[in-house]
Protein backbone atom coordinates (compact mmCIF):
# COMPACT_ATOMS: atom_id res chain seq x y z
CA UNK A 1 0.00 0.00 0.00
CA UNK A 2 1.30 3.46 -0.92
CA UNK A 3 2.15 5.94 1.86
CA UNK A 4 -0.76 8.36 2.30
CA UNK A 5 -0.15 12.07 2.86
CA UNK A 6 -3.05 13.89 4.52
CA UNK A 7 -3.24 17.61 3.67
CA UNK A 8 -5.63 19.17 6.17
CA UNK A 9 -6.69 22.14 4.04
CA UNK A 10 -6.22 23.19 0.41
CA UNK A 11 -2.91 25.03 0.09
CA UNK A 12 -1.33 26.91 -2.85
CA UNK A 13 -0.64 24.53 -5.69
CA UNK A 14 3.18 24.54 -5.74
CA UNK A 15 3.41 21.98 -2.95
CA UNK A 16 0.44 19.91 -4.07
CA UNK A 17 1.88 19.58 -7.58
CA UNK A 18 5.17 18.40 -6.12
CA UNK A 19 3.46 15.77 -3.97
CA UNK A 20 1.12 14.56 -6.69
CA UNK A 21 4.05 14.16 -9.06
CA UNK A 22 5.59 11.61 -6.69
CA UNK A 23 4.12 8.28 -7.82
CA UNK A 24 5.13 6.58 -4.56
CA UNK A 25 2.43 8.30 -2.54
CA UNK A 26 -1.28 8.99 -2.34
CA UNK A 27 -2.28 12.58 -1.57
CA UNK A 28 -5.48 13.05 0.44
CA UNK A 29 -6.55 16.72 0.60
CA UNK A 30 -9.43 17.88 2.81
CA UNK A 31 -11.49 19.51 0.09
CA UNK A 32 -13.16 22.38 2.00
CA UNK A 33 -11.20 25.63 2.30
CA UNK A 34 -11.86 26.00 6.01
CA UNK A 35 -10.51 24.59 9.26
CA UNK A 36 -11.05 20.85 9.21
CA UNK A 37 -13.46 19.76 11.97
CA UNK A 38 -11.64 17.90 14.73
CA UNK A 39 -13.78 14.79 14.29
CA UNK A 40 -13.03 14.71 10.58
CA UNK A 41 -9.32 15.28 11.21
CA UNK A 42 -9.11 12.36 13.62
CA UNK A 43 -10.97 10.16 11.15
CA UNK A 44 -8.81 11.05 8.16
CA UNK A 45 -5.57 10.81 10.15
CA UNK A 46 -6.01 7.05 10.62
CA UNK A 47 -3.39 5.24 8.60
CA UNK A 48 -1.65 8.38 7.30
CA UNK A 49 2.12 8.27 6.87
CA UNK A 50 2.49 12.06 7.03
CA UNK A 51 0.19 14.97 7.78
CA UNK A 52 0.69 18.35 6.15
CA UNK A 53 -0.96 20.44 8.85
CA UNK A 54 -1.71 24.11 9.24
CA UNK A 55 -1.31 26.14 12.42
CA UNK A 56 -4.95 25.74 13.46
CA UNK A 57 -4.63 21.94 13.58
CA UNK A 58 -3.70 20.57 16.99
CA UNK A 59 -1.14 17.82 16.49
CA UNK A 60 -1.32 16.20 19.91
CA UNK A 61 -1.55 12.84 21.67
CA UNK A 62 -5.18 12.37 20.65
CA UNK A 63 -4.30 12.95 17.02
CA UNK A 64 -1.27 10.66 17.17
CA UNK A 65 -3.39 7.93 18.74
CA UNK A 66 -6.04 8.34 16.03
CA UNK A 67 -3.43 8.16 13.27
CA UNK A 68 -1.83 5.04 14.67
CA UNK A 69 1.70 3.68 14.22
CA UNK A 70 1.76 4.48 10.50
CA UNK A 71 2.22 8.21 11.26
CA UNK A 72 5.87 9.12 10.85
CA UNK A 73 5.84 12.83 10.05
CA UNK A 74 4.10 16.15 10.65
CA UNK A 75 4.91 18.78 8.01
CA UNK A 76 3.58 22.00 9.54
CA UNK A 77 2.60 24.69 7.04
CA UNK A 78 3.85 27.54 9.23
CA UNK A 79 7.02 28.99 10.68
CA UNK A 80 5.72 28.48 14.20
CA UNK A 81 4.97 25.04 15.58
CA UNK A 82 3.17 25.74 18.86
CA UNK A 83 0.23 23.67 17.54
CA UNK A 84 2.41 20.54 17.64
CA UNK A 85 3.18 18.59 20.81
CA UNK A 86 6.89 18.23 20.13
CA UNK A 87 7.63 16.12 23.21
CA UNK A 88 4.93 13.59 22.36
CA UNK A 89 6.02 13.53 18.73
CA UNK A 90 9.64 12.90 19.75
CA UNK A 91 8.56 10.13 22.12
CA UNK A 92 6.81 8.38 19.25
CA UNK A 93 9.64 8.98 16.77
CA UNK A 94 7.52 11.32 14.63
CA UNK A 95 9.54 13.86 12.61
CA UNK A 96 8.22 17.44 12.70
CA UNK A 97 9.07 20.12 10.14
CA UNK A 98 8.08 23.75 9.58
CA UNK A 99 8.39 26.24 6.71
CA UNK A 100 10.78 29.08 7.57
CA UNK A 101 12.53 31.02 4.83
CA UNK A 102 13.72 34.37 3.60
CA UNK A 103 10.49 34.92 1.64
CA UNK A 104 8.39 34.67 4.78
CA UNK A 105 10.73 36.92 6.75
CA UNK A 106 10.61 39.57 4.05
CA UNK A 107 6.82 39.45 3.76
CA UNK A 108 6.17 39.65 7.51
CA UNK A 109 8.71 42.47 7.78
CA UNK A 110 6.86 44.34 5.01
CA UNK A 111 3.56 43.85 6.83
CA UNK A 112 5.13 45.14 10.05
CA UNK A 113 6.45 48.22 8.26
CA UNK A 114 3.01 48.82 6.75
CA UNK A 115 1.52 48.70 10.26
CA UNK A 116 4.13 51.12 11.61
CA UNK A 117 3.29 53.70 8.97
CA UNK A 118 -0.45 53.08 9.15
CA UNK A 119 -0.32 53.79 12.89
CA UNK A 120 2.03 56.77 12.65
CA UNK A 121 0.00 58.44 9.90
CA UNK A 122 -3.40 57.27 11.20
CA UNK A 123 -4.25 55.82 7.78
CA UNK A 124 -7.09 53.57 8.93
CA UNK A 125 -8.68 56.36 10.97
CA UNK A 126 -8.34 58.75 8.04
CA UNK A 127 -9.87 56.21 5.67
CA UNK A 128 -12.89 55.71 7.96
CA UNK A 129 -13.18 59.48 8.43
CA UNK A 130 -13.24 60.14 4.69
CA UNK A 131 -15.62 57.24 3.90
CA UNK A 132 -18.04 58.49 6.54
CA UNK A 133 -18.33 61.83 4.71
CA UNK A 134 -16.74 63.76 7.58
CA UNK A 135 -14.16 65.51 5.41
CA UNK A 136 -15.51 69.01 4.75
CA UNK A 137 -12.23 70.81 4.15
CA UNK A 138 -8.54 70.85 4.95
CA UNK A 139 -7.57 71.78 8.51
CA UNK A 140 -4.10 72.34 10.04
CA UNK A 141 -4.81 70.08 13.03
CA UNK A 142 -6.99 67.44 11.47
CA UNK A 143 -5.95 63.82 12.15
CA UNK A 144 -2.40 64.70 13.15
CA UNK A 145 -0.05 61.72 13.24
CA UNK A 146 3.65 61.40 13.91
CA UNK A 147 6.78 61.03 11.82
CA UNK A 148 8.66 57.73 11.69
CA UNK A 149 11.97 59.23 10.60
CA UNK A 150 14.21 59.89 13.57
CA UNK A 151 12.21 57.72 15.96
CA UNK A 152 13.42 54.64 17.87
CA UNK A 153 12.24 51.20 16.82
CA UNK A 154 12.52 48.43 19.40
CA UNK A 155 12.60 44.89 18.01
CA UNK A 156 11.85 41.97 20.33
CA UNK A 157 13.45 38.93 18.68
CA UNK A 158 16.30 39.12 16.16
CA UNK A 159 15.64 36.05 14.02
CA UNK A 160 15.06 36.16 10.27
CA UNK A 161 12.07 38.52 10.49
CA UNK A 162 13.67 40.77 13.08
CA UNK A 163 16.88 40.94 11.03
CA UNK A 164 14.99 41.83 7.87
CA UNK A 165 13.12 44.57 9.72
CA UNK A 166 16.38 45.97 11.09
CA UNK A 167 17.96 46.21 7.66
CA UNK A 168 14.95 47.75 5.94
CA UNK A 169 14.17 50.32 8.61
CA UNK A 170 17.82 51.30 9.16
CA UNK A 171 18.64 51.71 5.49
CA UNK A 172 15.31 53.06 4.34
CA UNK A 173 13.96 55.34 7.03
CA UNK A 174 16.78 56.49 9.25
CA UNK A 175 15.31 55.20 12.48
CA UNK A 176 17.41 54.34 15.52
CA UNK A 177 17.06 50.62 16.22
CA UNK A 178 17.36 48.80 19.52
CA UNK A 179 16.69 45.12 20.02
CA UNK A 180 16.45 42.41 22.64
CA UNK A 181 16.71 38.63 22.46
CA UNK A 182 17.72 35.67 24.60
CA UNK A 183 20.91 35.56 22.53
CA UNK A 184 22.73 38.60 21.22
CA UNK A 185 22.95 39.07 17.46
CA UNK A 186 26.61 39.69 16.70
CA UNK A 187 25.99 40.59 13.06
CA UNK A 188 23.70 43.56 13.60
CA UNK A 189 25.84 44.80 16.48
CA UNK A 190 29.05 44.50 14.46
CA UNK A 191 27.49 46.39 11.56
CA UNK A 192 26.22 48.98 14.09
CA UNK A 193 22.68 48.57 12.84
CA UNK A 194 21.11 48.05 16.26
CA UNK A 195 21.92 48.36 19.94
CA UNK A 196 21.22 45.54 22.39
CA UNK A 197 19.03 46.37 25.41
CA UNK A 198 17.16 44.42 28.05
CA UNK A 199 13.42 44.15 27.39
CA UNK A 200 12.64 46.70 30.10
CA UNK A 201 15.12 49.21 28.69
CA UNK A 202 13.82 48.67 25.16
CA UNK A 203 10.21 49.29 26.21
CA UNK A 204 11.13 52.52 27.96
CA UNK A 205 13.12 53.94 25.06
CA UNK A 206 11.20 52.84 21.95
CA UNK A 207 8.63 54.79 19.97
CA UNK A 208 7.60 51.61 18.14
CA UNK A 209 7.91 48.11 19.65
CA UNK A 210 7.66 45.19 17.23
CA UNK A 211 7.45 41.59 18.46
CA UNK A 212 9.07 38.71 16.56
CA UNK A 213 9.45 35.77 18.95
CA UNK A 214 8.01 32.24 18.85
CA UNK A 215 5.32 31.19 21.31
CA UNK A 216 7.05 29.26 24.07
CA UNK A 217 6.31 28.86 27.78
CA UNK A 218 8.90 31.60 28.37
CA UNK A 219 7.29 34.03 25.89
CA UNK A 220 3.63 33.59 26.84
CA UNK A 221 2.44 37.01 28.10
CA UNK A 222 5.93 38.38 27.54
CA UNK A 223 4.14 41.70 27.19
CA UNK A 224 1.66 42.24 30.01
CA UNK A 225 0.33 45.09 32.12
CA UNK A 226 3.71 45.72 33.78
CA UNK A 227 5.54 45.92 30.46
CA UNK A 228 2.88 48.13 28.86
CA UNK A 229 3.23 50.61 31.74
CA UNK A 230 6.93 50.91 30.89
CA UNK A 231 6.20 52.13 27.36
CA UNK A 232 5.92 55.78 26.42
CA UNK A 233 2.42 57.23 26.14
CA UNK A 234 3.34 58.19 22.58
CA UNK A 235 4.56 54.72 21.59
CA UNK A 236 3.00 51.94 19.51
CA UNK A 237 3.05 48.15 19.90
CA UNK A 238 3.07 45.85 16.85
CA UNK A 239 2.55 42.10 17.13
CA UNK A 240 2.89 39.81 14.10
CA UNK A 241 4.30 36.80 16.02
CA UNK A 242 1.75 34.84 18.07
CA UNK A 243 -1.25 36.18 19.97
CA UNK A 244 -0.53 34.80 23.45
CA UNK A 245 2.87 36.55 23.52
CA UNK A 246 0.81 39.61 24.49
CA UNK A 247 -1.69 39.66 27.36
CA UNK A 248 -4.66 40.76 25.27
CA UNK A 249 -6.79 41.98 28.19
CA UNK A 250 -3.90 44.07 29.49
CA UNK A 251 -3.30 45.52 26.02
CA UNK A 252 -6.95 46.49 25.59
CA UNK A 253 -6.93 48.19 29.00
CA UNK A 254 -3.73 50.08 28.15
CA UNK A 255 -5.17 51.26 24.85
CA UNK A 256 -8.46 52.32 26.43
CA UNK A 257 -6.59 54.29 29.11
CA UNK A 258 -4.25 55.80 26.48
CA UNK A 259 -1.24 54.37 28.31
CA UNK A 260 0.22 53.84 24.84
CA UNK A 261 -0.68 55.62 21.60
CA UNK A 262 -1.83 52.61 19.63
CA UNK A 263 -1.21 49.09 18.41
CA UNK A 264 -0.93 47.08 15.21
CA UNK A 265 -2.18 43.53 15.79
CA UNK A 266 -2.15 40.63 13.33
CA UNK A 267 -2.43 37.74 15.82
CA UNK A 268 -4.74 37.18 18.78
CA UNK A 269 -4.66 35.36 22.07
CA UNK A 270 -7.77 33.29 21.38
CA UNK A 271 -7.83 33.08 17.59
CA UNK A 272 -9.95 33.34 15.59
CA UNK A 273 -11.77 35.44 18.19
CA UNK A 274 -10.93 39.14 18.02
CA UNK A 275 -12.37 40.90 21.09
CA UNK A 276 -15.09 43.44 20.36
CA UNK A 277 -13.35 45.91 22.68
CA UNK A 278 -10.26 45.74 20.48
CA UNK A 279 -12.26 46.12 17.28
CA UNK A 280 -13.96 49.25 18.63
CA UNK A 281 -10.74 51.13 19.34
CA UNK A 282 -9.73 53.87 16.91
CA UNK A 283 -6.03 53.71 17.83
CA UNK A 284 -5.61 50.14 16.58
CA UNK A 285 -4.88 48.61 13.19
CA UNK A 286 -6.00 44.98 13.08
CA UNK A 287 -5.45 42.36 10.40
CA UNK A 288 -6.67 38.71 10.42
CA UNK A 289 -3.34 36.85 10.77
CA UNK A 290 -2.31 37.85 7.25
CA UNK A 291 1.26 39.09 7.81
CA UNK A 292 2.62 36.37 5.51
CA UNK A 293 -0.31 36.47 3.08
CA UNK A 294 1.25 37.14 -0.29
CA UNK A 295 1.01 34.87 -3.31
CA UNK A 296 4.79 34.46 -3.48
CA UNK A 297 5.27 33.61 0.19
CA UNK A 298 2.34 31.23 0.55
CA UNK A 299 3.49 29.35 -2.57
CA UNK A 300 7.01 29.15 -1.12
CA UNK A 301 5.61 27.75 2.13
CA UNK A 302 3.57 25.19 0.20
CA UNK A 303 6.60 24.08 -1.79
CA UNK A 304 8.81 23.91 1.32
CA UNK A 305 6.31 21.75 3.24
CA UNK A 306 6.14 19.33 0.30
CA UNK A 307 9.94 19.27 -0.07
CA UNK A 308 10.23 18.30 3.58
CA UNK A 309 7.88 15.36 3.01
CA UNK A 310 9.69 14.19 -0.13
CA UNK A 311 13.07 14.41 1.61
CA UNK A 312 11.74 12.34 4.51
CA UNK A 313 10.36 9.68 2.16
CA UNK A 314 13.75 9.60 0.44
CA UNK A 315 15.32 8.67 3.77
CA UNK A 316 16.96 12.06 4.25
CA UNK A 317 16.77 14.51 7.12
CA UNK A 318 14.18 17.10 6.00
CA UNK A 319 15.74 20.56 5.46
CA UNK A 320 13.37 22.17 7.96
CA UNK A 321 13.27 19.51 10.68
CA UNK A 322 12.31 21.01 14.05
CA UNK A 323 14.82 20.05 16.73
Amino acid sequence: MKPRILVTRPIPDAGLKLLRKDKRITVDVYENDKIIPRKELLKRAKGATAILSILTDKMDKELFDAAGPSLKMIANYAVGFDNVDLKEAARRGITVTNTPGTEIAETVAEHTIAMIFALAHRLVEADRFARAGKYVGWGPQMLLGTDVVGKTLGIVGSGLIGMDLVERMFDGFGVKIVYTDVKRNEKIEKDELAEFLTLDELLKRSDFVSIHVPLLPTTRHLIGAKQLRMMKKTSFLINTSRGPVVDEAALIAALQKKQIAGAGIDVYEFEPKIPLALRKLDNVVITPHTASATIETRQAMSRRAAENIVAFLDGKVPPNAVK
